[in-house]
């Protein structure tokens, strides 16, 4: 597989310091640069930014979800964002969620199970209702595969 740079992510969030919990302590991100309206972090090397929006309530993804797409038996959440993991750090990703008491959308599980695309994948809310999926192949070169 090549080597692939890094993305960047701007997205809102309705408190900073709920953002550092979850993005710096649960998910393990080293934090970058921050201001006292928003917040950089390294998240498995891509840069992501949690900018302060305090007109963004905090929704409350379980009872007003966001818009949803079927994939592989599931209700997707639209949209998301994440990182494919190693498998290894799929399921280490997965424990620290777990051991938080953070909800998943999608437990962890295997998606396409026996076709080209298989993957591990979980789905799961940040505190301001932003949607995350995380997800894993067995072997990366499939990660295109048709």
């Amino acid at each position: 597989m090549n080597s692939i740079t890094p993305f960047h992510l701007a997205f809102p969030v309705h408190d900073l310091d709920a953002a550092r919990r979850f993005y710096g302590e649960i998910l393990g991100c080293p934090e970058g640069r921050s201001s006292d309206q928003w917040i950089d972090y390294d998240l498995f090397g891509h840069q992501i930014v949690a900018h302060l929006n305090p007109g963004v309530s905090r929704a409350d993804a379980h009872t007003n979800p966001a818009h949803t797409n079927p994939v592989d038996g599931h209700d997707v959440p639209v949209p998301h964002f994440g990182v494919v993991l190693a498998m290894a750090d799929f399921h280490a990703l997965a424990d620290r969620v777990r051991n938080a008491g953070i909800r998943f959308v999608i437990e962890p599980t295997i998606r396409f199970k026996g076709q080209p695309g298989e993957q591990a994948t979980m789905f799961f809310y940040d505190p301001s209702g932003n949607a995350l999926e995380f997800k894993a192949f067995a072997d990366m070169g499939r990660l295109f595969a048709k």
